[in-house]
C-alpha cells in the first residue's frame, strides 16, 4: 500500500476527548459484541509506536491509567440471531478520553502514523479525527454513558472472598464511584477536591455483560443519571471515565442531548487522498 499523507494534527488548549472516525475495506462488516478488549491492543500498539516509555508505564498494574473509550459504534446495524456479532453498515467510530496529554498525544500520533487499523479480523482506515470541545460545568448536567459504568466491590461468598458487581440499585455502587472520583482527582492535581461531593439521580439504568478475558466477565451498566456537587471530580470522571476498569473501556460519559462540537479535525486516508489530488 502506498503512504497516505496527513494534514497535520495539533492539540490546542485542554481539549483530551476524541472522535475517531474509520471507513471498512468491506459492507456488512462484523463486529463481535465483546470488542472492547480489541479497541484496548489498538490504543496501546498506537501509543508504544509514538511513545514506547508511556507504553511501558501504562502497562504497569499499580500505575493509574487515566483514559476511557466508548464501545465502538457504527451508522447501521444489523443482528443476527445466534450470533456473537452484528453486522456494521457504512462508517465506523468510537470516542476517547483521558485525563493527560501526554496519552492523548500519543495515541493520537499513533492513529495519524499507522491509518491503517485492523480489529477482530476485519480492515478499517482511519478517516478522521475530532478532537470535541468540552463543556464549561458539568454539575447538573444530565449525563448518557457511552460505555457502561462498571463498579466493584468484594463479598464472602461460600467462605471465600469473591468478586461482586454492585448495580445501581446498592447504595455502595455511589459510594464507590465516589471513592473511586476523589481518589482520580487527587492523583491528578496532588491535592484532595474542594468538596469532594455529589449527589447522584439515575434516571435509566441497562445492565450489560461482557467478556473482558476469556471466561472471565464484567456487568456493567448504562446509565442516563444526573449529577450536581464537585465540578473538579465531575471533571476528573468526565476525562478519565467514571466506576473502575476506564482503560478497559468502562465507564466512558457525555452530556445527554448534546451534540459534540468539534475543535479541530486531523484527516486522513480516503478524505485526505482526495484533497492533496484536487
Amino acid at each position: 500500500m502506498e503512504p497516505i499523507h496527513f494534514v497535520t494534527f495539533m492539540m490546542r488548549g485542554e481539549t483530551l476527548r476524541f472522535a475517531i472516525r474509520l471507513s471498512s475495506e468491506r459492507d456488512p462488516y462484523r463486529v463481535p459484541f465483546n470488542h472492547l478488549h480489541y479497541l484496548q491492543g489498538l490504543i496501546y500498539r498506537r501509543i508504544q509506536r509514538v511513545n514506547p516509555e508511556l507504553s511501558l508505564k501504562l502497562h504497569n498494574p499499580k500505575v493509574p491509567k487515566f483514559f476511557t473509550y466508548s464501545l465502538f459504534m457504527t451508522e447501521g446495524r444489523e443482528f443476527r440471531e445466534g450470533k456473537p456479532y452484528f453486522l456494521g453498515r457504512g462508517g465506523a467510530y468510537f470516542y476517547f478520553s483521558t485525563a493527560v496529554p501526554e496519552i492523548a498525544e500519543a495515541f493520537m500520533g499513533g492513529l495519524l502514523e499507522k491509518p491503517d487499523v485492523e480489529l477482530w479480523g476485519e480492515k478499517f482506515i482511519l478517516k478522521e479525527i475530532r478532537a470535541l470541545y468540552e463543556p464549561e460545568r458539568l454539575s447538573g448536567k444530565k449525563l448518557v454513558t457511552l460505555s457502561p459504568i462498571a463498579v466493584s466491590t468484594t463479598k464472602q461468598l461460600f467462605g471465600k472472598p469473591r468478586s461482586y458487581d454492585l448495580s445501581p440499585a446498592e447504595p455502595e455502587f455511589y459510594e464507590l464511584i465516589l471513592g473511586n472520583l476523589r481518589e482520580k482527582y487527587t492523583a491528578l492535581t496532588g491535592k484532595p477536591p474542594e468538596s469532594g461531593e455529589l449527589e447522584v439521580k439515575v434516571y435509566l439504568a441497562k445492565p450489560k455483560r461482557f467478556e473482558v478475558k476469556p471466561g472471565i466477565y464484567q456487568r456493567a451498566w448504562h446509565l442516563v443519571f444526573r449529577v450536581r456537587g464537585d465540578e473538579g471530580l465531575l471533571r476528573a470522571g468526565y476525562l478519565a471515565g467514571f466506576g473502575e476498569k476506564n482503560s478497559m473501556g468502562f465507564g466512558m460519559v457525555k452530556v445527554n442531548g448534546r451534540k459534540p462540537r468539534v475543535k479541530k479535525s486531523g484527516r486522513g486516508g480516503e478524505r485526505d487522498r482526495e484533497r492533496k489530488e484536487a
